[in-house]
């Protein structure tokens, strides 16, 4: 009997390749389209990530394979991503909405409709890698340089694994992902990547703020790490931890936000040494390996981050610490901290609090 599995198709290559691979592998194979159309208050207009070109472009993928397609809204989700998002800004912190998608929207509705219908595994077009330690399965980064997407999977559960396909994480290039396309007649062979988030179409979140007249645009000080107002601004949501441009402040040298104080809308700036970060507090952590109570480690505290040396101390049943060798500069709330060891992702949770 054949195996079955669900690819998350979304109308670009990446995803269409790995359906591709699945079905020449001999897997009974269904695409499935998240379609997380919500109306985009700021535009009047329905988010990017539901455009009618990917809706097409899915069903004639899985038209061009000859495999099932099934089209599934998960708008209600979705809208509790961009509140979240909202927020995060509110709360004086920098989101990370995709990896909150993820968990709760791709994974979380891949599954339960796998489970609604008898399938066992589930797939995307992530650059990723499922490896064995131990005989258990564990996410590793993809082979690819410079692709890899294994720090926004690390809050998927644990018992999880075993069943998530990642096809095109052994693939050493994007072109070599596009050729694959190409020689499938695939006609998303050269269609570009998605570059923004994707409710925030034109990159400017700002305006996604101003649509929910969201407190996170509360004008207030900007001031230095002594405590002196040295300008201001038209909204603490504006700024992020490590900005330098867009400061507006003539200090006749660079300045680099350095913390953002929701409660009085005051936003510090100061120079690049006060960036340093000694470590990190972090909560809602989430383990896909057995760890022990402090350990060393590989911490990525971005998507695009290569990773800092650092000891991780578990403090709580979902919260540990994070004290880096070396001090790191613009260590910011909101972001995910995600821990590696030997190339293989063990969990992570989010920036709650620096240690300067």
């Amino acid at each position: 009997m054949q195996k079955k599995v669900l690819v998350a198709v979304s109308g670009g290559v990446d995803s269409a390749v790995a359906a591709a691979l699945l079905k020449n592998d001999g897997f009974d194979v269904t695409a499935v389209f998240l379609c997380m159309r919500t109306q985009n208050v700021s535009t009047g207009n329905h988010c990017s990530c539901c455009i009618p070109q990917d809706t097409a472009d899915a069903r004639r993928i899985a038209a061009k394979l000859g495999v099932k397609f099934i089209s599934l809204s998960v708008a209600g989700d979705f809208e509790a991503i961009i509140n979240s998002f909202i927020s995060d800004y509110e709360a004086g912190r920098t989101p990370n909405p995709c990896v909150r998608c993820n968990e709760k929207v791709k994974f979380g509705k891949l599954f339960e409709l796998a489970d609604s219908l008898g399938v066992h595994y589930v797939a995307t077009g992530h650059y990723a890698r499922i490896i064995h330690c131990a005989g258990q399965p564990a996410v590793a980064p993809a082979l690819a340089p410079g692709k890899d997407q294994s720090y926004v999977l690390f809050s998927i559960p644990r018992e999880k694994l075993s069943r998530i396909l990642f096809p095109i994480g052994e693939l050493k290039t994007k072109q070599a992902v596009r050729v694959l396309a190409k020689g499938l007649a695939l006609e998303v062979h050269n269609k570009p990547d998605s570059q923004d988030v994707c409710f925030v179409p034109d990159g400017d979140y700002t305006k996604l703020l101003e649509a929910h007249n969201s407190r996170a645009l509360r004008a207030g000080n900007i001031i230095d790490v002594s405590g002196k107002i040295v300008g201001s601004h038209d909204g603490f949501g504006r700024f992020t931890i490590g900005q330098r441009r867009g400061t507006n402040v003539a200090a006749g040298k660079p300045v680099y936000v350095t913390n953002i104080n929701p409660r009085t809308a005051e936003v510090t700036v100061g120079d690049k040494y006060d960036l340093l970060a000694t470590g990190l507090i972090a909560d809602n952590a989430n383990w896909q390996a057995d760890i022990h109570a402090s350990f060393d480690a590989l911490v990525k505290i971005r998507y695009n981050h290569r990773g800092a040396a650092a000891k991780v101390i578990i403090t709580g049943s979902d919260t540990f610490e994070v004290r880096f060798n070396k001090p790191l500069e613009a260590v910011t709330p909101g972001q995910a901290a995600v821990v590696y060891s030997r190339q293989r992702l063990l969990g992570g949770g989010w920036i709650k609090k620096i240690t300067r």
